[in-house]
């Protein structure tokens, strides 16, 4: 038996990928249980890490490091490829608002941060792993410790003061929501949560009656509305055709327009009288309302289409065809002519059969090539990431230049080919199910890493004094940002208590909070709310964690 021994003690490439597989593994296993409906999900793996460094399991100090950097390179450069799409339409009137509380949060716990390490004689890094472990944000740790290795400092008390308020972390936030809705919430808050909140794509019937368009073509009455709509059908004389942009418009035409729910009054005033008929009912059976034309769903898989216009592509007027809707990672967008079209967009296409094959050959369609990885992107994102994040960038009031590191060069890389990489035409499809496995993957790799380092002395930290303290400190940092800030929203900004909950737990980066306020909460608000203040939340806190490592020592 002295191999299996061996196998665990001796210090190799072998025995470190072994310990830290087995720590994820059963640490995945552990996340999964719920205790009154709460589950750690990964964040276990941090923890069964720790254990296993409190009973004395070590591995390699360089291997340790390597598959701890790694782990959290490939987790943030995930998360900014996902996030990236939607970054920078967040900052569009509508997530302006929740944007600017989360950054509320962000300072409020930065500027208490400082204030408890001036006044309660912690060492600042201590006090900054006590801010990544309130706020439950690794990537902020990551860099942390990467600012202190560059300065020369040792890294590791962060990720042992980080250790000891993560579980508070978690739970701050939890208690911050539950208390938020018994105390600050009225009654009148309550009926505005329980709205459906309006679907980005309506459809809804109009009748051509307006004699300032009748006789133009459908282009030249677009013309005259700023608002933004698709005419998927039209009726005349009891058929049904898919109109091109030329098509003139006549009395009593029938149209079936796809627009949003907010602008189908100024459509009315367009064209002239709405139909009340509802087209938005899920079991409505398009192929038996018109039977000369069919609808089917076509998925974007020719990397030519990537990157290209739907306008560019000329689709009505070459094939008589239209589409109506655009399905992107779950999300409906309306098909407007300036849409950007990305690899794995689903088209939802009306017309004749013939000419809906035709519009397949242009798309491609062919589903199985989405399933091969496009690791390109990848490597060559994280390869830049890893080169943005080793440029110093000199912030005046600090002598030490500042870099982003290995956790802020990806997430900054992914974000920006995410967003712009389809318009490069760069491929950056990845399956919903891939990107997750990249990101847990490398968020596990990470945290068994973290934890194994800190759980030498974890426990003999957390019966001192100074523990108890940092506990105490990490749990005002979670708790006051997120209840004052939470009190501004509901009383000032107006907003429903959905959205503040989902704010609350984006701002602080904790996902297993938006578990709790999904379960309790009716509707999608707080999961909305959450994807919106979230990219930012996270870039800054990066960047936040290393600036202030910077300018106080």
């Amino acid at each position: 038996m002295n191999w299996l021994y061996s196998l665990f003690s001796e210090h190799s490439a072998m025995q470190a990928v072994i310990v830290v597989s087995l720590i994820s593994a059963i640490g995945l296993a552990l996340g999964k249980i719920r205790i009154a409906g709460i589950s750690l999900g990964v964040t276990f793996v941090f923890f069964i890490g720790i254990m296993a460094g409190h009973i004395g399991i070590t591995v390699d100090p360089q291997m340790l490091n390597y598959a701890e950097s790694f782990g959290l390179i490939v987790f943030v450069y995930a998360l900014g490829l996902q996030v990236g799409p939607g970054f920078f339409g967040l900052f569009r009137k509508g997530g302006i608002t929740l944007n600017a509380l989360a950054l509320g949060v962000v300072f409020i716990g930065t500027i208490m941060t400082v204030i408890f390490h001036l006044t309660c004689g912690i060492s600042l890094p201590d006090m900054v792993g006590i801010l990544c472990g309130a706020t439950t944000n690794t990537p902020a740790l990551g860099a942390a410790q990467q600012t202190l290795k560059q300065m020369g400092l040792p890294s590791n008390s962060p990720a042992l003061s980080c250790a000891v308020t993560y579980p508070l972390g978690v739970l701050g936030v939890i208690l911050a929501i539950f208390a938020t809705r018994k105390i600050f919430t009225r009654a009148s808050d309550i009926p505005e949560q329980e709205k459906d909140k309006k679907k980005p794509v309506y459809i809804a019937e109009f009748q051509v009656n307006n004699p300032g368009i009748i006789g133009k073509s459908i282009r030249e009455a677009a013309s005259l509305s700023q608002k933004k709509f698709v005419i998927s059908r039209l009726w005349r004389d009891g058929k049904v055709s898919i109109p091109t942009s030329e098509k003139k418009l006549e009395a009593k035409d029938r149209l079936l327009v796809i627009t949003s729910e907010k602008d189908v009054d100024a459509l009315t005033v367009l064209f002239g009288e709405h139909e009340n008929k509802d087209w938005n009912k899920e079991d409505i059976d398009w192929n038996a309302i018109d039977s000369q034309l069919i609808s089917q769903r076509i998925v974007v898989t020719r990397p030519e289409i990537n990157g290209k216009r739907l306008s560019s592509l000329r689709l009505r007027n070459h094939y008589g065809i239209n589409i109506s809707r655009v399905y992107r990672s779950g999300v409906q967008l309306l098909a407007t002519p300036d849409l950007i079209l990305q690899m794995g967009d689903r088209l939802t296409v009306i017309g004749e059969a013939a000419a809906i094959q035709n519009v397949e050959k242009v798309l491609g369609n062919a589903v199985k090539s989405l399933n091969e990885p496009n690791l390109i992107s990848v490597f060559i994102g994280i390869v830049l990431g890893l080169a943005l994040g080793a440029i110093p960038f000199s912030i005046p009031g600090i002598s030490t230049p500042v870099k982003l590191g290995i956790a802020g060069g990806p997430i900054v890389i992914g974000i920006l080919i995410g967003s712009f990489g389809p318009r490069l035409h760069m491929i950056t499809y990845t399956t919903r199910s891939a990107n997750l496995m990249l990101r847990a993957l490398g968020l596990s790799m990470y945290l068994a890493c973290l934890g194994l380092d800190a759980g030498q002395h974890f426990f003999e930290t957390v019966i001192r004094p100074e523990g108890l303290i940092w506990i105490l400190l990490g749990f005002a940092i979670t708790f006051i940002p997120v209840i004052i800030v939470a009190l501004i929203a509901l009383r000032i900004t107006k907003l429903d208590f959905g959205s503040v909950a989902g704010m609350m737990c984006g701002s602080m980066a904790n996902p297993m909070a938006l578990n709790y306020a999904n379960d309790t909460i009716p509707g999608d608000n707080p999961a909305v709310s959450y994807a919106t203040v979230y990219p930012l939340c996270m870039f800054l806190r990066v960047i936040i964690a290393q600036v202030i490592l910077m300018f106080f020592i």
